[in-house]
């Protein structure tokens, strides 16, 4: 009797999974254009979220609060995020995407434009916790949108494509927004924000084609994706595992200045190699995912975890320091195989595993910010932070190895 390989199967029943219409009658110039819109909407979002980072003076002063007060405003938003992923992804069950992205994306919009015109601290605060809401759901469907247009084994490239938006917004997007905000104010910044979004409503009604809810698609059918092992174990992966980038990130500016002794000037040229590094990363790990999804996700961690040391060890060097935090933005490679291996995982009930994986990001922001401020506070120093990420990178990369035995022992069973 002839047996299929592992990867034979896991392709066989990802594909029928992702791609509920296939979109194979679609034209490579249509397929283009709707990764372009459904990037420009990651742009929107990634802008959005990070620009209020360089802005929080400007709120402090608007609103008549301290900066640590303001940054409040940035827990909502995750905290939003973290929320409204699933919660979305299951009441929208019966939608179709093209519907969900266009409501996630006009709710974005108008979360952005009312935080522009909100009057008081805590008006802005709720607007930017239900601007926060359809960050997850959409980078989820978008994903699935992406990988259902691609050929089985470029899925995980169609999916670094749509989130090319996200890393080219820390390069570009959030750099323009912190400009006009201080140029002209901080509520310019949302306004261009909310801008970006109804131009992508505009770009995804115009290119997003009409699409059927899937067969048997309900609210029970997107729950199930929480009885997989292999879905919590992958999300755990992303929550624990990637805390380290955010652990190194969150102080890397007071690492530049107190640690490394460089001027404040060279602050923004840390920031920018940091963002190179993510779109680097982003581009080169789903050609590699597109590979192998588990060696992409593995070796980033392993990666990750020798990094994370060294960048402890040297971070008093501006030179090591700078080459640290650009090979740091390269860890995003994994992003594209985490969301791809989600895909695979959750068999039916892509949409939620989708947009969780979002939610795991930004548990992995809140954990990486939290640890690294409290070695910080314990009197170990900035550089400390590299090695929360390099603890946070091994621990991670336990639950890895625990998920691939674990799907190995399943593959077994089932031969």
């Amino acid at each position: 009797m002839s047996q299929s390989s592992p990867r034979e199967n896991r392709s066989e029943a990802a594909d029928d999974a992702v791609a509920p219409s296939a979109q194979t009658s679609l034209s490579p110039l249509s397929i283009a254009l709707i990764e372009l819109a459904l990037a420009a909407g990651g742009f929107g979002i990634g802008t959005g979220e990070f620009a209020i980072m360089g802005l929080l003076p400007e709120v402090a002063t608007t609103y008549g609060v301290s900066v640590p007060v303001a940054g409040h405003v940035i827990t909502a938003y995750a905290l939003g995020v973290v929320i409204g992923a699933p919660i979305i992804a299951v009441l929208a069950a019966r939608l179709t995407r093209r519907v969900l992205l266009l409501s996630l994306m006009g709710l974005f919009a108008a979360g952005n434009i009312l935080s522009a015109l909100a009057p008081d601290f805590w008006t802005f605060t709720a607007l930017r916790f239900i601007s926060g809401l359809p960050h997850g759901a959409y980078f989820g469907v978008a994903a699935l949108v992406a990988a259902s247009m691609a050929p089985i084994h470029k899925r995980a490239r169609a999916v670094g494509r749509v989130m090319l938006g996200l890393t080219i917004a820390t390069l570009l997007g959030t750099p323009l927004a912190t400009f006009f905000g201080q140029l002209f104010s901080w509520r310019a910044a949302f306004l261009m924000v909310g801008g970006i979004a109804l131009l992508t409503v505009a770009l995804l009604f115009l290119f997003q084609p009409r699409d059927k809810v899937q067969d048997g698609a309900s609210v029970w059918r997107e729950l199930g994706a929480f009885r997989r092992v292999q879905v919590w174990l992958s999300l755990a992966i992303a929550s624990v595992g990637f805390g380290g980038m955010f652990a190194v990130f969150s102080y890397i500016a007071k690492t530049t200045t107190d640690v490394a002794m460089m001027p404040v000037s060279a602050v923004p040229i840390v920031l920018a190699l940091f963002g190179i590094g993510m779109n680097v990363g982003n581009v080169v790990g789903s050609r590699l995912a597109d590979l192998s999804l588990n060696g992409t996700i593995g070796g980033m961690l392993a990666f990750n975890v020798v990094l994370m040391t060294i960048f402890g060890l040297t971070a008093h060097n501006p030179y090591m320091l700078c080459l640290c935090v650009f090979l740091i933005g390269c860890g995003f490679a994994a992003c594209p195989a985490v969301q791809t291996r989600l895909m695979d995982v959750a068999a039916d009930a892509q949409t939620l595993a989708a947009a969780s994986n979002h939610s795991a990001f930004n548990i992995a922001n809140a954990l990486g910010a939290w640890l690294g401020g409290l070695v910080i506070a314990l009197g170990y120093g900035y550089a400390s932070t590299g090695y929360v990420g390099a603890i946070l990178s091994f621990a991670g990369l336990l639950v890895f190895i625990v998920a691939v035995v674990l799907e190995r022992q399943e593959k077994v069973r089932s031969i």
